[in-house]
Formats: C-alpha cells, sequence, structure tokens
C-alpha cells in the first residue's frame, strides 16, 4: 500500500522536490494539494502540473490520508503540523518544521503521544560524502575528534526570493532556518551531542531594505568530550555561482591523528592523515538513501529514530536562534 500524501503549501521551492519524489514514487502518492495563496498555487500548478482541492484542510484531515507534506511559510509550520498530528496524521516536512521552542515542545509531545511519526528534508544527510565520512569517522582511524567547524552560506537572492521571508514573525531566523543541516550532520557524523553556547550571533547585512531581517549568523558551541564547533550559515553567497562554491556546506572535523574534510560541490572526501605528507582523496562513495524511503520505513516499521533525530536537531537549531537573539551587549 502506498502512503496517501497531502500537500499543505507551496510557498518555497523546497517542496517542489518533495512533490516530484512522491509523484514518481513506488511508495507514496499524492493524495491532494491545498495553497490558499494564489500566486504560489498558480506557480505549483504551471511547474509540477499539481492539482488543487477546493477542500479545507481541517476536511483533509478527515480523510484516510497518512501523511501531510507541510510546505507554508515558515511561521505557519508549526500550526499546521500539530493540526495534522491532533488529527492523527503523520508529517513530512521541509526544514525548518517550527519557528518556536514552544510549537516544537507541542509537536514532541504530541507526536510521542500519538505514535506519529516526523520527516524532514535534511537532505545533507544521504550525501554520498557523508556516507564516506561517518565511515571513515566512526572507524575510529582517526581517533577522537577534537573540534569542528562547517560553512553553509546561502545566497539571497534579494528581490527574487518570496517576500514572505521579511514579514514579522514569518522567517524565524537565519540559524533556525539554515543551521539545522549543519546541526544535524554534526549530530550524525560526530555521534554527539551539542552541550553548550559559547556564542550566537545574527545581523543584518545584505537585506538593505529590510533593516530587521538578520540575514547574517555565526554561532560558536560545544560538543560531548569537549570538541569545539564554529560555524557561519550567513546569507552572504554571491548569486548564482553560490551552489558551486565550496563554502555551500562545507565540513571540516579535525580529529587526534587528522583532518577529514568534504563539501557539497566537490564528489569526495579528504582526509589529511597524521605522519602523512600527503592527503588521501576517496571518489568511490555510494549514496545513503533518502528522507521519503527512510519516513515510509518509519511508519511500517513502527520505529521512532528518525523522528526523534528531528525533534533533537530542531531543538538545537531553536536554542541556537534563541541565544542569537538574545545578544548580550558590552
Amino acid at each position: 500500500m502506498k502512503l496517501k500524501i497531502l500537500f499543505n503549501g507551496f510557498r518555497h521551492g523546497h517542496i517542489e522536490g518533495l512533490y516530484q519524489r512522491v509523484a514518481s514514487s513506488d511508495i507514496a502518492e499524492v493524495a491532494g494539494c491545498i495553497e490558499p495563496h494564489g500566486e504560489a498555487r498558480r506557480a505549483a500548478e504551471k511547474k509540477l502540473g499539481a492539482t488543487f482541492s477546493e477542500k479545507t484542510y481541517e476536511e483533509w484531515l478527515k480523510t484516510d490520508i497518512d501523511a501531510v507534506a507541510i510546505g507554508n511559510a515558515y511561521g505557519e509550520r508549526g500550526q499546521m503540523i500539530l493540526k495534522a498530528l491532533r488529527a492523527g496524521k503523520h508529517v513530512i516536512a521541509d526544514k525548518p518544521i517550527c519557528t518556536s521552542p514552544k510549537e516544537l515542545e507541542e509537536i514532541a509531545s504530541i507526536s510521542r503521544e500519538k505514535n506519529r511519526k516526523i520527516a524532514c528534508m535534511l537532505d545533507l544527510r544521504y550525501l554520498p560524502q557523508t556516507v564516506k565520512a561517518c565511515e571513515i569517522l566512526h572507524s575510529g582511524v582517526l581517533g577522537e575528534i577534537r573540534n569542528v567547524a562547517f560553512n553553509g552560506q546561502h545566497p539571497l537572492a534579494y528581490g527574487t526570493r518570496p517576500t514572505w521571508y521579511f514579514e514579522k514573525g514569518m522567517h524565524g531566523g537565519t540559524i533556525n532556518d539554515l543551521a539545522i543541516h549543519g546541526v544535524d550532520l554534526v549530530r550524525m557524523l560526530t555521534r554527539r551531542e551539542f552541550t553548550s553556547i559559547d556564542a550566537a550571533r545574527v545581523w543584518n547585512s545584505y537585506a538593505y531594505k529590510d533593516k530587521d531581517f538578520k540575514d547574517c549568523a555565526l554561532f560558536m558551541a560545544r560538543l560531548e568530550g569537549g570538541a569545539g564547533v564554529i560555524a557561519d550559515v550567513s546569507y552572504s553567497a554571491p548569486s548564482p555561482s553560490a551552489f558551486c562554491l565550496p563554502s555551500y556546506w562545507e565540513f571540516r572535523i579535525w580529529c587526534e591523528k587528522g583532518l577529514l574534510t568534504f563539501n557539497w560541490a566537490e564528489a569526495a572526501v579528504t582526509v589529511y592523515a597524521e605522519g602523512q605528507t600527503e592527503p588521501i582523496k576517496y571518489t568511490e562513495l555510494t549514496i545513503g538513501g533518502d528522507y521519503l524511503s527512510e519516513f515510509a520505513k518509519e511508519i511500517q516499521n513502527n520505529t521512532r529514530d528518525m523522528t526523534e533525530n528531528i525533534l533533537a536537531s530542531s531543538h538545537m537549531a531553536l536554542t541556537l536562534q534563541a541565544h542569537a537573539d538574545n545578544e548580550v551587549l558590552l
């Protein structure tokens, strides 16, 4: 039986990838689509061939759908997810799943109470580079992990990015928006949880017409065992070349016996081992699955590993965001 998935919201381009994946899947199917925003609806009809329903969200939640795919503006997602969970539906969403710690606490509570699963489009964890990096790090060949740094600079694409980004209460913060990818991957690569935050800062630098939009974001934190993490997830990259730059999701993990590094743009993992003058470059890589298959498997097997991981990574991203928003000046 295929999972019947309702698509609620097409306000961000990421949801298009999930729609296309479900539409061509042998494990899931599009049960219906809803989008009250006229421009977003027309764009999805034209680009995806999506067919929209006149049923309300509440009416759809009373039907036999299995799950809801959430692609609304960030500030609307938490309440949409809560409605789905209360109705006994599973949820698969673009990131971030919500923009406030209170909403996340409710989402976690109801998900556990009703045993509903939550998936998120955290696709970095399925990169071939990530699979190889995990294999090397988890083997112990490089010894203890001592420090981690990552960059995740994105293009602001000012003037073409959805206008709701700059509306009060709709975005929820650059760290929560972008850093969740890096936070999730650091937890996966190191098998360690974050224990404290040393510093976090957000500020406005590029969105010159929207001074309240803090498009730059840095933080420094600690992991179990004392390893440090430093990150830059600013909307500072030049467009349209941003996604080809090594600074677009670049990870460096310094270990007891060497440095491991990889990035989104290059299909390789490089290790600079202690005592060797030449780096070792691993180019034979394998894909690590995908979030839709993992979601379906978690529902079928009645497990919660993916769900609890998403809740944990979301909690850390929101905690970092709150730390940055409550900046203390000298």
